[in-house]
């Protein structure tokens, strides 16, 4: 055998990690050595971000079940479970931390940024509680698919790098086969982060914690006058357009707890996610939000409600006089409206093609949203069919399909030609341009949930692999993958999501 190719062959798979995080304050985190499991299988390794994450994709792929499952610890990784709190479903929780997510460390990616690698389901940290810490097999699918279609469709996201099973049960209502996910994020520090300290009155590690923040996530912010202040508007701001561009495809989250609102300004956290099919403002998937707080149409004034919970941590550090912060910071968080406003009205207007300014353009979108809500026609199917009747106007009929009768959308398609045609592009620019941000493909509930149903019963991954295959390409039109846009058949609905704890 060559030399060379034994040598690739053999050697060990090797992270370059900087474990910046473990070095701040003892109380910020905790050892976490993941749990042994018995067999171990790769079930999905993603290359393409192994390898912007500048590591030696061939070798992971060779040790990824030992890696991945938590069973081999890479030399230089310091495992650790964050310590959080957090407000659940508007109940404060003054430590709840990483309870089956082990932060093995970071890397700094080809790009030159600052990523973390992350195990979840892998064992019980000094957080979990009551908890097993494990995952089961579905959960970890799920945000396997999820997090990458968000990727795909160019929504700010943690990223999954590997899928694991473990070859050992868990135990939830029903014995299920484990898994490990393992994830990737420009961080993982919360507004719970936050919280935690604040909760303990520990002013020196909210400003150690805020100066790092800083320097990782906006180091523009080092040389303010008022970096807090600024600070908690710069995370503002990301806020205010992650949910925006949630809500332009037809996103619920399911669960924006402060514990689970990144200050990178990504979305984390994809438990009891899912995607509208027919179009409702009030719609609730998840099983635990009984009371419809993360509804659809409400997640923009949960995002700024969370926002005041970081600018509330942050008051001892935005000035010394505590009448004076609290004004400087209600005046960022009432900006928050109008910042979600600009870039969710945005977002719609490029949806059905407008890409001047004019004064009824909200009315003509809200229009199209009652609309579509009153006939039941589907949120992805009747944007992407809009794309088609801007090219052309005998494609109208394939939009007015999808909804209970014709005449719910004539008067719409009346008037937003008229708009229209005051738009400086030709049709068939402006049909371009829509479909850019209009997917043909999201990740329909009822598919993920076929997918896990064959993994978990039959051990099938085709499914998974399928879905994957055809979300890496959202906004292109895939004839060989038609059946997935579309909707749920009435015995095919997925009427509830749940989370994997």
């Amino acid at each position: 055998m060559d030399n060379r190719n034994q040598q690739a062959e053999t050697r060990k798979a090797v992270i370059p990690f900087d474990n910046s995080y473990a070095r701040l304050p003892a109380h910020f985190h905790a050892s976490a050595i993941p749990t042994h499991v018995a067999e171990p299988w790769l079930i999905k390794f993603n290359r393409p971000l192994a390898e912007e994450l500048g590591l030696d994709a061939d070798a992971l792929e060779r040790d990824g079940a030992a890696i991945f499952s938590g069973n081999s610890i890479p030399e230089g990784a310091e495992p650790l479970g964050m310590a959080y709190a957090g407000h659940q479903f508007g109940q404060f929780v003054p430590l709840l931390g990483d309870g089956r997510a082990i932060l093995l460390g970071e890397v700094i990616d080809r790009a030159g940024k600052r990523r973390d690698i992350q195990l979840k389901g892998a064992g019980k940290t000094p957080y979990s509680r009551r908890g097993d810490g494990r995952a089961a097999l579905g959960p970890v699918l799920r945000e396997y698919i999820v997090s990458e279609a968000m990727f795909a469709l160019g929504i700010p996201a943690t990223r999954a790098l590997a899928a694991v099973v473990t070859g050992e049960p868990v135990y939830r209502e029903q014995v299920l086969p484990g898994g490990v996910i393992t994830r990737v994020a420009a961080s993982h520090i919360r507004v719970g982060t936050f919280q935690f300290l604040a909760s303990r009155g520990d002013t020196d590690g909210l400003k150690t914690l805020a100066d790092y923040v800083i320097d990782r996530h906006y180091p523009d912010l080092k040389s303010s006058d008022r970096p807090y202040l600024d600070l908690v508007k710069a995370v503002v701001e990301r806020q205010a357009a992650l949910i925006a561009r949630w809500l332009c495809v037809g996103f619920i989250h399911g669960v924006m707890n402060t514990d689970n609102c990144a200050i990178s300004g990504e979305t984390i956290d994809f438990g009891p996610c899912a995607f509208l099919d027919a179009y409702d403002p009030t719609k609730v998937f998840s099983s635990i939000d009984r009371g419809g707080r993360y509804a659809y149409a409400s997640q923009p004034a949960i995002g700024q409600w969370n926002m005041a919970r970081l600018a509330e941590t942050l008051l001892p550090l935005i000035d010394p006089e505590p009448s004076e912060a609290v004004s400087l910071a209600n005046d960022v968080i009432a900006g928050f409206g109008g910042l979600f406003q600009a870039h969710w009205l945005d977002g719609m207007k490029a949806k059905i093609g407008l890409f001047t300014e004019e004064d009824g353009d909200l009315d003509l979108v809200q229009g199209l949203l009652t609309a579509m809500h009153q006939g039941g026609a589907d949120f992805t199917l009747t944007f992407r069919a809009l794309c088609d009747a801007a090219e052309s106007a005998d494609k109208d009929e394939a939009l007015k399909a999808l909804f209970a009768t014709p005449h719910q959308i004539e008067a719409w398609l009346f008037a937003w030609r008229e708009r229209t045609g005051r738009e400086p592009l030709s049709d068939a620019e402006t049909a371009a341009k829509m479909r850019a941000v209009n997917p043909a493909f999201i990740p329909r509930n009822h598919r993920i949930e076929q997918a896990i149903r064959a993994a978990e019963d039959d051990g099938d991954f085709s499914l998974f692999e399928a879905l994957l295959t055809v979300l890496a390409r959202p906004y292109e039109d895939q004839p060989g993958f038609a059946a997935y846009t579309a909707p749920p058949l009435p015995q095919e609905e997925v009427l509830r999501t749940f989370c994997g704890t």
